[in-house]
């Protein structure tokens, strides 16, 4: 069994880790600087604490990055100056230039790298949530997961194929997303909310109440989502594509950050003020 360390088990991340536990790899996190909850979730789920990033480099034979997208190189770059050698995978939600371009600083230091890109939500439930893998070395990763509720896919041995179907992914489900809560907020604005509520209904059977369901949902992660939809849009210029749709549902999630830390479920009319009130 190959020794892990996650960086870092949030919510999603100490989903990956169990799956990996699950298989019978001993996965290890660094406390030092991470919060009360971090360690809540590494302790019930039975992770391996060392202090230090360095240590955690010293110990693992694979990394797993899981972490914001605006932060994904840093994170990178700290694991290379450890001077780890082994294994790193990057599963965060980040263009495909940008996963080449960490592939490339990986390689650079005699660290072998693979792209993931992570679809659905946090890996509780067998058949829900797929980590896509690309890269020479992704057979390796796909072995950590051989017993745990992660399903895993090869889709290449080219970095940023995965990234590349995350990408594509999420510029529908989430980009589909934040522009029904901008609808919403200005149809409130309108005074005309409830009527288009009443069409909607009309065109598809309790189509409004989903549509209520999906944006309140979504609040908590919103805050990470800004981030996820300034990589699409980085990645509609880099293929020639408008970018600005994007670059908007980043704004619409950014106005929605407020709400991050909340462990519940907000009600709409505190959505609709936050999106309108900017």
């Amino acid at each position: 069994m190959s020794k892990i360390g996650i960086l870092h088990p949030g919510e999603m991340g100490i989903s990956v880790a169990a799956s990996a536990i699950n298989t019978g790899h001993p996965v290890y996190w660094t406390s030092q600087g991470r919060s009360d909850k971090t360690r809540i979730r590494a302790e019930k789920h039975n992770l391996i604490e060392v202090e230090t990033l360095s240590e955690l480099c010293q110990t693992s034979e694979i990394i797993f990055s899981v972490c914001p997208p605006h932060v994904a190189e840093g994170v990178a770059t700290s694991v290379i100056e450890t001077g780890f050698k082994g294994l790193y995978l990057d599963a965060n939600a980040i263009s495909p230039q940008r996963a080449v371009k960490i592939g490339q600083m990986m390689e650079a230091n005699d660290i072998h790298f693979v792209d993931g890109g992570i679809i659905g939500g946090p890996a509780w439930t067998p058949n829900e949530t797929w980590l896509y893998l690309s890269g020479t070395d992704a057979d390796k990763i796909a072995n950590c997961f051989t017993k745990g509720h992660l399903e895993t896919k090869i889709i290449g041995g080219e970095i940023g194929k995965a990234s590349a179907l995350k990408i594509c992914y999420a510029a529908y489900s989430k980009g589909t997303t934040a522009l029904l809560s901008a609808i919403i907020a200005i149809a409130e604005s309108l005074e005309v909310r409830e009527e288009l509520y009443q069409q909607w209904d009309k065109d598809e059977s309790g189509f409004s109440d989903r549509v209520n369901r999906r944006v309140t949902r979504v609040t908590a992660k919103a805050w990470r989502f800004e981030g996820e939809m300034k990589e699409i849009a980085a990645t509609f210029r880099e293929a020639g594509m408008p970018d600005g749709f994007h670059e908007a549902a980043g704004n619409i999630y950014h106005r929605m950050a407020g709400f991050k830390g909340l462990t519940e479920i907000p009600q709409l009319n505190e959505v609709v003020k936050a999106l309108i009130s900017k």
